[in-house]
């Protein structure tokens, strides 16, 4: 499937339901090439990405997540993790306070641009519990987990959603 960007905006969506079928990893490497294409401040990129494909641990990310059961029911799920002191070293207080998390945001978006580009589901996941992610995931020192990405082929369609009126949120200057 390849769609035009506008196409590709329009139809992204947070996909909390998932067919069960397997994400070939060739499709994952290349969400994460995409992830790996974002802007980063100095070009630190200080993000680290754990593909978790084993059920074990999918229930415990969810588990980490409040309960949130289609994190475990995914049949990929992405740990996006920010490395605070890659950044800090260049940048200091800014870049480990944020700078690694805007970084980190910014390939977030990328993979999930990336997965709806590719006809896969996914869900920016950030309500949970850093630490029993760090534990669940048995985490370098130093990595901290800023987002899930529950991802794979969506066994529900596009909800129709809505957006705030551009002049809701753009101030003009000039």
């Amino acid at each position: 499937m390849s769609l035009d960007f506008g196409s590709v905006l329009a139809s992204r969506f947070s996909c909390r339901s998932f067919r069960t079928d397997p994400v070939p990893r060739e499709r994952i490497v290349e969400l994460l090439e995409a992830a790996c294409s974002a802007p980063s401040a100095g070009n630190v990129q200080p993000w680290r990405f754990v593909v978790v494909t084993d059920a074990a641990h999918r229930q415990a990310l969810a588990a980490a997540a409040f309960g949130q059961d289609f994190v475990a029911a995914a049949p990929v799920t992405v740990v996006v993790c920010a490395v605070p002191g890659e950044s800090a070293r260049g940048y200091g207080a800014r870049g480990r306070d944020l700078y690694c998390l805007q970084d980190t945001a910014a390939a977030v978006e990328n993979l999930l641009l990336a997965a709806t580009a590719a006809g896969l589901g996914a869900c920016w996941v950030g309500a949970f519990d850093e630490e029993a992610a760090h534990r669940a995931l048995g985490l370098e020192p130093g990595w901290r987990p800023v987002a899930m990405i529950p991802l794979g082929s969506p066994a529900e369609a596009p909800a129709r959603r809505t957006r705030r009126p551009l002049d809701d949120v753009t101030r003009w200057i000039g």
